[in-house]
């Protein structure tokens, strides 16, 4: 493991058992971070923590249901105690799945605006109450094109990104406005190869007709310029940097990872 760009900080990731937030835990522990890895699925935090370590990297696997404030309190409470400071929280957890507005539940709906919205804002929450007596930190929120482009049976998912790039950007101005030395960015990825697409029934359909996931993947990347993907790796480096002191002048800022598609 380096010594690199985040040498010695504390990183929280959410939703870090698999994707965007597996890609990023590693890539952060690279660059020499201590990285909390949390998930709803603690064996897969602790899958993820272990390979970094095993690789010689400084990892803690936490399970973190980041709808719940208690959960939060607790999680936070655990970092101040072992390290004393957090510098970089991603908020990376999320949850979709394609249905028509009409055939959606209230449930379903809220479930994806729970986890998508409720846990951003209650990471941001905790992060600007753990970090404003330590000199600040960086924030940084995942949040997607379907935020900025309306997509069918996305509703739910598109309006809880969509919330995710205002509020941030209503976080960033707060901080700065109170000088606490803490930024809050946004990364907003277009198509990523990540599991969520398993929760798609159409998508399960394409695997199924073309043979396999990166053929399903080939499939819809062909059938439109505008349907090209990134890979898990591709998105952690963006954050990466806004991780890191490289971007100390940035904060309320929006980096979309759309191939030139979305900006």
């Amino acid at each position: 493991m380096s010594t690199g760009r985040v040498h010695a900080k504390v990183a929280l990731v959410t939703g870090a058992g698999s994707g965007i937030g597996e890609a990023t835990a590693i890539l952060l522990a690279q660059e020499g971070a201590t990285v909390i890895v949390t998930d709803v699925d603690a064996h897969a935090a602790e899958r993820v923590a272990g390979a970094i370590r095993e690789a010689g990297g400084e990892a803690e696997a936490a399970r973190l249901d980041v709808t719940d404030e208690t959960a939060w309190v607790g999680v936070m409470g655990t970092i101040l105690t072992r390290h004393r400071r957090l510098d970089v929280l991603i908020n990376n957890a999320g949850v979709s799945f394609a249905k028509s507005i009409a055939d959606m539940t209230i449930a379903e709906w809220r479930r994806v605006l729970g986890v998508n919205l409720d846990g951003v804002f209650l990471g941001t929450k905790y992060a600007i109450l753990t970090m404003k007596s330590r000199g600040g930190g960086s924030i940084i929120n995942v949040a997607s094109v379907s935020g900025i482009m309306p997509y069918p049976e996305a509703s739910a998912y598109g309006a809880s990104k969509a919330s995710v790039r205002h509020f941030s950007k209503i976080a960033a101005i707060e901080c700065a406005d109170a000088k606490l030395g803490i930024r809050v960015n946004l990364v907003t990825p277009g198509g990523v190869k990540t599991p969520m697409w398993e929760s798609m029934g159409f998508f399960q359909e394409l695997v199924a007709k073309q043979g396999g996931r990166e053929a399903a993947f080939a499939a819809m990347a062909g059938s439109s310029a505008s349907n090209q993907f990134s890979s898990p790796e591709d998105i952690a480096r963006t954050i990466l940097y806004l991780a890191s002191d490289d971007s100390v002048h940035l904060t309320g800022v929006e980096l979309v990872i759309s191939h030139g598609h979305v900006g």
